[in-house]
């Protein structure tokens, strides 16, 4: 690997490349560290979507979220905005940041006394 950093255009440039395709990375190597891992590494969702898709969250992030401000940036209509933000949102997969608890984690409040009865079954009941 270069032991200088690629600048993003090179990232751009294996998007236009990949044409849609998937990308590995198969070196991750930390200079400062001294530290260099082999494997199989897939990129985040975000640098998978394509480079207009990029560009355009960059540009709803500059615009603090304002589809008026995207309407006037990109020349396009409220509608077309909207549908451009489902397609992409649809494209990325949410991790949940405060994840129901399971059974056994329910079960085991309840033997430890942390939850009465009454409040496991509330719980148990809401588990998917």
């Amino acid at each position: 690997m270069d032991p200088n950093p690629k600048p993003a255009s090179d990232w751009q440039e294996l998007l236009r490349i990949a044409q849609g395709g998937s990308l590995i990375v198969e070196r991750v190597r930390i200079p400062e560290k001294q530290i260099a891992v082999e494997g199989a590494f897939t990129l985040p969702e975000l640098a998978r979507l394509s480079l207009e898709d990029q560009v355009f969250i960059v540009a709803f992030l500059r615009s603090h979220g304002s589809i008026k401000e995207m309407e006037q940036t990109f020349g396009v209509s409220y509608p077309t905005i909207k549908a451009r933000l489902s397609r992409i949102s649809g494209l990325l997969h949410f991790i949940e940041t405060d994840p129901s608890p399971t059974r056994a984690e329910i079960l085991a409040r309840l033997g430890s006394g942390e939850i009465n009865a009454e409040e496991a079954i509330r719980a148990l009941e809401a588990c998917k």
